[in-house]
């Protein structure tokens, strides 16, 4: 058997848990630079609040219904994240961190064990040391689990937010109350062609042929529906490191210099470049990406891209920036105004498995001050210690106007308790 466990509305949960007036009333978490919603409570859903909103659109609805409006606080539902992983890993050995706020536990072995106490003790742990409430679904597949959970979350007055799927009887009930396009693997546009075909639920989708969900979805969509079958075949999965990564930003306003744009991308590159070396890694490739402001038709447009091949693997911040400069070099264009660029870094080898040729090669020298740099950094804050590339009279910061203190993992704002 698997279980799911999935955090209940996670970002607004965690800002719940320090903030408990805001329980039961509506609440919303914004994107980066505070720019669509991302997260949403089941009041802010009932108030017809749809996800990836632009918050500027949905103002004035915000206000009437007294909606509590969040920026991302990424450190705050990250080290929460954490916190509710580690209790669930001490239920089961085998588990699959999904994504931030999903978790999949292997009970193969456990047949004699009451599952459905241990998914109420999951629950009432999580929720007693962390604050955040959970659904636990369990079922023979990872699949079939996370329509277990579906069930468990939407129905908490009859399953207690713990559902098992023991028997076929209940997985067919389960998959004729599924709609297609709420099955986990099931994207938009599969969703959209299965309807056309006049398959509407996940029962639906099981009685297609094997050779035509093959064909036609490959051997994901086959490997699917066979779970959904109840025959185990997605497996259990290590947490596998990124194989891209990637800083891109809005900018707070148009930049037609390009010594402005220039800072932005050297910034960007030493954040990935931060983030390769927590990895452990080298990168072989960088893209570097401009554009203007879409929204603005009074201006004339331009976008542009290049994929650069390094001549040698760096985590470097030092090496990157002169590589995603020169980049930019290529694609930047006098007479436009610019409002979004990024850098991605790509083609990733282990730090300690470098090829090594003939003419040109990583300076050593610098592994051992990205070391300092970064240990500088972790101690005394982000970009206290950055290259001359970086604008010094600036620290470039996102549009967070409504962030909240991040109570876990800054002394300087733990929560205040007057006794």
């Amino acid at each position: 058997m698997y279980a799911l466990i999935d955090c209940n509305n996670f970002y607004a949960s965690c800002e719940r848990v320090f903030n408990p007036s805001l329980i039961g009333k509506p609440v919303v978490v914004l994107s980066n630079n505070d720019g669509c919603v991302i997260a949403r409570s089941n009041e802010a859903k009932a108030l017809g609040i749809p996800m990836g909103a632009p918050a500027f659109k949905h103002r004035e609805i915000f206000e009437k219904n007294g909606v509590a409006v969040f920026s991302s606080n990424f450190a705050l539902y990250g080290d929460m994240s954490n916190r509710v992983m580690d209790i669930l890993g001490t239920f089961c050995p085998a588990m699959e961190i999904y994504s931030i706020d999903e978790a999949f536990l292997d009970f193969t072995g456990f047949e004699l064990h009451d599952l459905e106490r241990i998914g109420q003790e999951m629950k009432q742990r999580v929720q007693q040391w962390t604050g955040i409430p959970v659904s636990v679904g369990f079922a023979p597949t990872k699949a079939l689990a996370k329509a277990a959970n579906r069930i468990a979350k939407k129905f908490p007055e009859r399953t207690g937010g713990v559902y098992c799927m023991y028997t076929d009887e209940q997985r067919v009930k389960a998959l004729k109350w599924l709609k297609i396009e709420d099955v986990w693997g099931i994207g938009c546009r599969y969703a959209r062609r299965l309807q056309e075909m006049k398959v509407f639920t996940a029962w639906d989708f099981t009685q297609l042929s094997d050779q035509w969900v093959r064909s036609m979805m490959t051997v994901a969509g086959l490997r699917l529906k066979l779970d959904l079958e109840g025959k185990p075949t997605l497996q259990m999965e290590d947490v596998q490191p990124k194989k891209s990564i990637a800083t891109t930003r809005t900018f707070d306003a148009n930049y037609t210099d390009f010594r402005l744009v220039r800072e932005r991308v050297a910034s960007f590159a030493v954040s990935c470049a931060a983030k390769l070396r927590q990895q452990k890694a080298c990168c072989n490739t960088v893209m570097v990406f401009i554009h203007t402001n879409g929204f603005r038709e009074d201006q004339p447009q331009y976008s542009r891209n290049v994929v650069l091949k390094l001549p040698y693997a760096t985590s470097s911040s030092i090496e990157l920036v002169k590589f995603a400069v020169a980049a930019l070099e290529q694609i930047f264009r006098e007479g436009y105004a610019y409002k979004k660029a990024g850098v991605i870094v790509m083609d990733f080898t282990p730090e300690e498995n470098q090829q090594m040729t003939i003419f040109e090669n990583r300076d050593v020298k610098h592994i051992r001050l990205m070391k300092a740099v970064d240990r500088l950094n972790q101690s005394f804050g982000m970009q206290k210690v950055r290259l001359a590339a970086q604008d010094p009279g600036r620290v470039w910061k996102m549009n967070q106007e409504k962030l909240s203190p991040r109570y876990t993992t800054n002394i300087n704002e733990l929560l205040i308790v007057n006794c």
